[in-house]
């Protein structure tokens, strides 16, 4: 018979045995932002006013006819829409991006689960693994998880308080391409998340410039487009003359609608690459 100190050690060497979880599953970083959420979620139980400012969700009511929509769905079986997403969705969203002047057919649009899963299937498209992104910061924390999840390696570039966290100097965009980088692309979010800050035409054109001498992938992050106050008005990177072939814009109708719960989202491109 078996000594229960033998028994003992037995059980506990068993119960610290798992499956090894992979490479990728170590690295993913958690988000930053839901981590706060346990945190708002003990504060309001103690009664205390929490202001959020740890989630992108607008303080303002979802339109009623999309709601409305909901409620009075007439469908006995919600199908298979096709890969690209229903037909009748992308015509109206190609309609809306030519009301802004982002001239966009519907073919060029993929409706996606949320603007992640749209930046995601980017990333995973235009690189391969070990291939780098150039991203300003500070920028929206899960774009980490984002670049983890394809693979490649973030090059920050800190855009200074002083400046307004303008887009940083095109130069300093450049000195971070380098020789054994295999297909180099950037990531700007504009309006910027968290910043706020609207990058302008001239610097989006000048950014232009460099991604056609380098033949790189813009990966332009617009989900924020109405959020834009003081009269101005953003300037899309679909409509940066020269590099139609390289831009990938991501959005969704999370914040433009205020319908974050709803997940959806488009990966807009002209790219035939």
């Amino acid at each position: 018979m078996k000594s229960p100190d033998y028994c003992r050690d037995f059980f506990y060497a068993q119960e610290s045995l798992m499956p090894r979880l992979s490479l990728k599953g170590n690295q993913m970083p958690e988000s930053p932002i839901r981590k706060l959420v346990p945190y708002a979620t003990a504060a309001k139980a103690r009664g205390i006013k929490v202001y959020h400012l740890n989630i992108g969700q607008p303080d303002i009511e979802t339109p009623e006819v999309a709601l409305t929509a909901i409620r009075n769905i007439d469908r006995k079986v919600i199908e298979y829409s096709n890969s690209e997403g229903y037909a009748t969705y992308r015509s109206g969203l190609a309609k809306y991006y030519q009301s802004v002047g982002v001239d966009v057919a519907d073919t060029d649009i993929m409706v996606t689960t949320g603007g992640s899963e749209a930046l995601i299937f980017g990333f995973m498209t235009c690189m391969d693994p070990g291939d780098e992104i150039i991203i300003p910061e500070p920028f929206y924390a899960n774009y980490n998880g984002f670049a983890t999840m394809a693979g490649l390696n973030v090059k920050p570039i800190t855009a200074k308080i002083e400046d307004g966290f303008a887009l940083p100097p095109i130069s300093e965009f450049e000195r971070r391409i380098t020789e054994n980088t295999h297909c180099h692309s950037s990531l700007i979010c504009n309006p910027g998340n968290p910043t706020g800050t609207l990058y302008g035409k001239e610097s989006l054109e000048a950014l232009a410039k460099l991604v056609k001498k380098y033949d790189l992938f813009l990966f332009a992050d617009e989900v924020y487009r109405e959020f834009c106050y003081d009269s101005a008005i953003p300037f899309s990177c679909m409509n940066l003359e020269g590099i139609e072939n390289n831009v990938v814009m991501v959005d969704s109708v999370s914040k433009r609608y205020s319908m974050c719960g709803a997940r959806v989202g488009a990966l807009v491109s002209e790219t035939r690459k």
